[in-house]
């Protein structure tokens, strides 16, 4: 209903954050990553996801689109739902949530309170499916394939390549993303923050 909610800071608290946008104050549910982003009495713009359940109607908002992009992911997997999903954001951002699932880091998943083992162990293994189903082929040929870059590891393009679609990038996206970009002389993580941050202007 919401796509995002545009106004003035009212109010912080822990998890919390109150827009007032045309003399409404919209109370959205928001991670730690968001909070640390936001200051009160300044212009703020959240993407939104509306929550509706049998006895609640909850808005989560979003400082970043990738973050709203991350949260739906992780809503997909089963047992995780909002609460779960905003405390894994909490403790991951989109880019190191996507390396802990390529890499298998349970760890980094089970830091977010509410996340056990069985829990994190769900969610990298439903979202590795995802990327087993969806992540181009990386041959450089055939329908939807990604380019390779000349001079990159395998490893490392896969794992780029991989973490990039546990952010929702589509083959023809990472094609367009990794264009022009030395991600040989970068770490993984620092390849997806790159095309984060260019992708989101």
């Amino acid at each position: 209903m919401f796509y995002y909610i545009e106004g003035k800071v009212a109010h912080l608290d822990k998890n919390l954050a109150v827009i007032d946008a045309g003399g409404v104050g919209f109370a959205l549910n928001v991670s730690t990553n968001t909070l640390s982003r936001l200051r009160s009495g300044e212009r703020a713009r959240l993407y939104t996801y509306m929550n509706v359940a049998e006895n609640a109607l909850d808005l989560y908002g979003f400082f970043e689109l990738a973050e709203k992009r991350c949260f739906e992911l992780l809503l997909s997997v089963s047992g995780v739902g909002p609460r779960v999903a905003l405390s894994v954001l909490s403790v991951c951002t989109p880019e190191s949530l996507a390396m802990a699932v390529v890499t298998e880091n349970e760890k980094m998943l089970t830091a977010a309170p509410g996340v056990g083992k069985r829990g994190a162990q769900r969610i990298i293994l439903e979202l590795r499916d995802k990327i087993a189903k969806d992540m181009p082929t990386l041959s450089g040929s055939g329908k939807g394939a990604a380019a390779v870059p000349a001079g990159v590891p395998g490893k490392k393009l896969t794992d780029i390549t991989g973490a990039l679609t546990v952010l929702g990038y589509t083959p023809q996206e990472i094609t367009a993303a990794l264009h022009g970009l030395d991600i040989e002389a970068m770490s993984v993580e620092e390849a997806v923050k790159v095309v984060l941050k260019g992708s989101l202007k």
